[in-house]
């Protein structure tokens, strides 16, 4: 089993007199960290699984005298799915402040409805963390870093959901899956979706946009909507963690790119099992996209596992002078280039450096990835 680097957090977190919040898409593999938490605990733990309606009708509107007979001697409780059950903040809540020897465990697939439904009863009562699919540097600790390097072109092409990691030759089945049965599924069940079929054109059009500053404008005019549906959509994409977006960065210059954004997806074999396209690496025409949207994932997964606060941009010109990606930490500025194939430069553009000459510049290619995602 691979090991989560978000296990060691969670436990770290266990007995302080708060909930622990896990959010994160389906299938990135939190029922499996929460069996292997509950198999670990010292304590007798009671596992209740939200996406059975018997289960959730266990949590629904229930006093905390109810809450207490379900729980019994139970010291430890993980809610799984969570945001399926109705007002789920509100008995979270309960058990929280009536039942202080009980550590509660909640995770949820749906950043959007879970969020509505726990924040404000759960304010100042919870940890929160996300959980991502597989890492590059989980799977460097569960391997070593010769053999996943090896494997690299594979992970660009078929990125890594631990169903595609674990199943290898049958790829292009389990992404299928994945996305026909897992994609849409909270955003149609607990949105006012009018338009699904507008979604997925959506989706098809980011991820021909990959590494590209994006237009809601003209997504719209290419998905035949308007641009408020086209903003809305994408906001619930984001929140149902499919995509994330990545703000342009401006502090001095006139004429700095202020208000724009590319988007990313968290995973490279999904976005690929949307255009339907798995062609080798070698003959694709979108490796350099490819390998920028895997490696700033990649990073985003090394910054929040690490806990290592960081704002994270884009930076472009209207002269068209740019840079793949920013960290802006401790008041400093990080800029780095991803480059798949040959490199001809290694420095940041002039008017950058002279604007921001506190910064460092690295430019990151598979021959010195490493360092930057573990």
């Amino acid at each position: 089993m691979i090991h989560r680097k978000l296990e060691n957090e969670v436990k770290k977190r266990l007995g302080a007199g708060k909930a622990v919040i896990i959010i994160g898409p389906r299938q990135v593999g939190k029922t499996t960290l929460l069996t292997r938490i509950s198999q670990d605990s010292p304590d007798r733990a009671l596992f209740i699984n939200c996406d059975e309606p018997d289960m959730r009708a266990l949590l629904f509107e229930k006093t905390s005298s109810e809450l207490k007979a379900l729980i019994g001697k139970h010291k430890l409780v993980i809610i799984d799915e969570a945001q399926r059950v109705k007002n789920i903040g509100l008995s979270l809540k309960l058990i929280i402040d009536q039942l202080k020897s009980v550590q509660l465990i909640v995770s949820g697939s749906s950043a959007l409805e879970l969020a509505n439904e726990i924040n404000e009863p759960l304010t100042g009562r919870k940890w929160e963390f996300i959980m991502y699919p597989v890492s590059m540097e989980e799977l460097i600790g569960h391997t070593s870093f010769i053999e996943q390097n090896r494997l690299l072109a594979t992970r660009l092409v078929y990125g890594m959901y631990p169903d595609v990691i674990n199943n290898p030759g049958s790829e292009k089945e389990v992404l299928k899956n994945l996305t026909d049965s897992y994609l849409y599924k909270d955003l149609f069940s607990f949105q006012d979706v009018r338009k699904p079929e507008v979604i997925e054109k959506i989706l098809r059009a980011l991820s021909l946009q990959v590494g590209s500053e994006v237009s809601y404008n003209e997504i719209a005019e290419l998905v035949q909507s308007d641009p408020q549906t086209v903003t809305r959509y994408i906001d619930l994409l984001e929140k149902t963690m499919v995509i994330y977006r990545l703000p342009s960065f401006s502090r001095n210059l006139r004429n700095e790119l202020k208000k724009s954004r590319k988007i990313y997806f968290y995973d490279n074999g999904i976005r690929n099992a949307i255009i339907a396209n798995f062609q080798p690496l070698e003959l694709r025409k979108d490796a350099g996209a490819l390998w920028e949207n895997f490696i700033i994932t990649e990073r985003l997964k090394y910054i929040s596992y690490s806990s290592i606060w960081s704002n994270r941009y884009f930076w472009r010109t209207k002269q068209q002078q740019e840079i793949d990606y920013i960290e802006e930490r401790d008041g400093k500025l990080y800029s780095f280039e991803f480059k798949w194939g040959t490199v001809k430069k290694e420095k940041a553009p002039l008017t950058f450096t002279k604007a921001y000459p506190e910064s460092e510049h690295q430019v990151i290619t598979p021959t010195n990835y490493q360092p930057f995602i573990s």
